[in-house]
């Protein structure tokens, strides 16, 4: 999980920070901190369904899936064990 962990982090300060991660914990709420808004979001998914080769479903865009490296760390592992 913590190679997941990484490339997540790794794409949200590339992304989102600048290149600064700006004490970006793991449980760092995106929204919250206004770190992603809406369009964020869907970048953030569109890496998520490339990179992890999964599909995110319209109903799975909530925040307890997608707001912070270890909500998508938790989401990504409950898609690995989904048939």
């Amino acid at each position: 999980m913590e190679k997941i962990k990484t490339k997540i982090r790794s794409f949200i300060i590339d992304n989102f920070l600048f290149g600064d991660d700006n004490g970006l914990k793991e449980e760092t709420s995106f929204l919250d901190e206004g770190i992603i808004d809406s369009t964020g979001v869907l970048e953030l998914v569109t890496f998520l369904e490339d990179e992890f080769e999964i599909e995110v479903e319209d109903e799975e865009l909530i925040p307890e899936n997608l707001d912070s490296i270890n909500n998508i760390a938790v989401y990504l592992e409950g898609k690995s064990e989904t048939p």
